[in-house]
């Protein structure tokens, strides 16, 4: 797991060190996960890196029913994932990233939910594992790595740690730092 983390934050590290224009000018959301999707395909040669990929094969992804994500929209409240990095005609989802603007004040429970469903190990397209990045123009402010259907604080430290170690953890609205 530490592997492919290692790997996107050196995507991240590219993102900031390309990106701040868009940063800096508080485009949408849309755009930055499509640049970060670029330099994640980079790290990640051999996988599709796709953003917003909602099938596997011919089979739309759907959650379970009950639960609290929907699944059957195209207008930004599906479990579709900002940006998945995988295999396209086969069941091998190796990363899900959700990707949000410091400036989003929607509630982060919504992408929350998602990475909980998408890397839940009993449904048939589970993610191994998924990773929530809040941006901004002095760094990411929030990092969450998800695995099994649930966050796994302790790589989630490592990952917060390596984020800083590499200059990339900026500091929150609220002066915490993550």
């Amino acid at each position: 797991m530490q592997t492919e983390l290692n790997k996107v934050i050196a995507a991240v590290e590219e993102f900031y060190a390309q990106e701040m224009f868009l940063l800096e000018r508080d485009l949408g959301e849309r755009t930055l996960t499509h640049r970060l999707a670029v330099y994640v395909e980079r790290q990640f040669s051999g996988w599709q890196i796709d953003c917003n990929y909602d099938r596997l094969g011919e089979r739309t992804l759907r959650l379970p029913r009950g639960s609290t994500v929907s699944t059957d929209d195209h207008l930004g409240k599906s479990i579709y994932p900002d940006i998945v990095v995988h295999q396209r005609d086969i069941p091998n989802n190796l990363l899900a990233i959700e990707l949000r603007k410091e400036s989003n004040h929607q509630p982060l429970e919504h992408d929350q939910r998602k990475l909980l469903g998408l890397t839940d190990p009993n449904v048939w397209f589970a993610y191994a594992m998924g990773v929530l990045l809040i941006v901004g123009p002095n760094g990411v402010s929030l990092s969450e790595v998800y695995a099994g259907g649930a966050v796994d604080g302790a790589v989630s430290r490592w990952f917060a740690e390596r984020l800083e170690e590499s200059g990339l953890a900026g500091r929150r609205n609220d002066g915490a730092q993550h």
